[in-house]
C-alpha cells in the first residue's frame, strides 16, 4: 500500500473546499464502506482506498481553479483532477483511479467495468441509504419536503438493487429496510386525522 500517496491524497482533501452532504465527513464514510466490501473481494485495494478518498474532489471550485478544469458533472471534473494530483506525484495507477471516479455517480447511469470502481460505486451508494441517508436528504437545502420525500422513490429505495458485490449487497439490504420503516412510519404519521371536540 502506498502510504506517501494516500497522505498526499489526504491533504488534498484538507485543502479543498467540500461542505453539505459532500463534506469530508462523508467522503471518510465512502472510504470506510469500501474498505469492507474490498476486505471481501480480489481487487486493488490501494486504488479503491485512493478512489474513494478523491471520488467527490470535483465538487471543489477550489480544485477546479488550482487545476484549470472547467466546472461541469462533478464525477468527471474530479476525474480529471484525481489523475493531474497523481501523475504530477508519478502515481502510476492514476487512470485506474480517474477512470473509478468517473463512473461512480448515480445520476450518470454507468455500470462500472473494473471490480475497483464497482467498489467505489457501492461504496459512495451505500452512503445515502440508511439513517445516514435519510439525515443527508433533509439535510440537502434544495426542494421542500415533499420533493425530499419523493427522492426516496425516485433514487435512494432503487439503490439496493444496482449493487454490483456481494457484500455491498447485503450491507444495502439492512440500510434498504431502515427506509422502508421509516417511509412507513413517516406515511402513517402525515396521515393521520386528529378530530378536535371543541364542546368539551
Amino acid at each position: 500500500m502506498n502510504e506517501n500517496i494516500i497522505n498526499k491524497s489526504e491533504e488534498l482533501l484538507t485543502n479543498a473546499d467540500l461542505d453539505g452532504n459532500h463534506d469530508l465527513e462523508h467522503i471518510l464514510r465512502v472510504v470506510y464502506n469500501a474498505k469492507l466490501i474490498a476486505d471481501t473481494v480480489e481487487c486493488d485495494k490501494e486504488v479503491v482506498i485512493i478512489s474513494a478518498l478523491l471520488h467527490d474532489i470535483g465538487r471543489s471550485k477550489k480544485m477546479l481553479n488550482k487545476y484549470n478544469i472547467k466546472k461541469g458533472h462533478h464525477a468527471n471534473t474530479g476525474a480529471k483532477i484525481a489523475y493531474e494530483f497523481l501523475k504530477s506525484l508519478n502515481y502510476p495507477k492514476a487512470k485506474e483511479v480517474s477512470y473509478a471516479i468517473s463512473v461512480h455517480n448515480f445520476s450518470k447511469g454507468v455500470i462500472p467495468e473494473t471490480i475497483e470502481a464497482k467498489i467505489l460505486q457501492d461504496a459512495d451508494r451505500l452512503d445515502a441509504i440508511g439513517y445516514v441517508g435519510i439525515m443527508r436528504v433533509f439535510a440537502d437545502e434544495r426542494g421542500d419536503i415533499q420533493g425530499k420525500i419523493q427522492h426516496f422513490y425516485d433514487k435512494l429505495l432503487k439503490l439496493k438493487d444496482g449493487m454490483h458485490t456481494k457484500k455491498g449487497k447485503e450491507l444495502a439490504e439492512e440500510k434498504h429496510e431502515r427506509i422502508e420503516k421509516y417511509l412507513k412510519g413517516l406515511h402513517e404519521e402525515m396521515n393521520q386525522k386528529h378530530k378536535i371536540d371543541i364542546s368539551e
